[in-house]
């Protein structure tokens, strides 16, 4: 008896092609691609006026914060807590060293800032900072310059900066404009 051999059995895929299609539809339709928007900053204008006889800074006029690789916080050559900063960057700004600021309520410092317009913010962070504790630092110095400016907001309209007329946040801003210098990322140790 001779036995019949049998046959293997073949898989249709006419419609393999059809699937494939509709998968790589599915995916590509239903599929977000997240864009990194990164840190939102508004740089000042440019001031065409400027001499540069006002391109000279005093040195204590400008806080120096440097964040060093191992995420260490150095104020003014001093080690500091992260909790310390917003208060030590709000003394500095409102300082009114030499009594030019009517609105100003600070220490009147000679060795500190001389007005909020004159003092600047520098941060430095090392290459190995880790990105989280960059910004939050940064988000110590803004908050600083935000709690002035609702404190005066508060003591001279009697409401928050948020429902003030457009006219009087331009006013809070000249009394408080917000300076911060960010230096590029170095190798400073660690």
């Amino acid at each position: 008896m001779a036995r019949k051999k049998r046959e293997i059995a073949e898989i249709n895929a006419g419609s393999m092609a059809d699937i494939a299609f509709l998968l790589l539809i599915f995916f590509l339709v239903t599929t977000t691609m997240d864009i990194d928007k990164g840190l939102n900053r508004k740089l000042p204008p440019i001031d065409e006026e400027q001499t540069e006889q006002d391109n000279k800074i005093k040195k204590k006029n400008i806080f120096e914060v440097v964040v060093n690789a191992n995420n260490d916080l150095l104020v003014e050559q001093e080690y500091m807590e992260l909790t310390e900063l917003r208060e030590a960057a709000m003394n500095f700004i409102d300082n009114n060293g030499d009594g030019s600021c009517e609105e100003c309520q600070g220490f009147n410092d000679p060795t500190s800032s001389d007005n909020p317009g004159k003092a600047i913010i520098s941060v430095s962070s090392d290459r190995g900072t880790s990105y989280k504790t960059y910004v939050t630092v940064t988000n110590e110095l803004i908050a600083a310059y935000n709690d002035l400016r609702e404190g005066l907001s508060q003591r001279k309209f009697g409401k928050s900066v948020a429902d003030l007329t457009e006219e009087q946040r331009d006013f809070i801003a000249d009394v408080y404009p917000q300076i911060i210098s960010e230096a590029e990322p170095v190798q400073i140790g660690g």
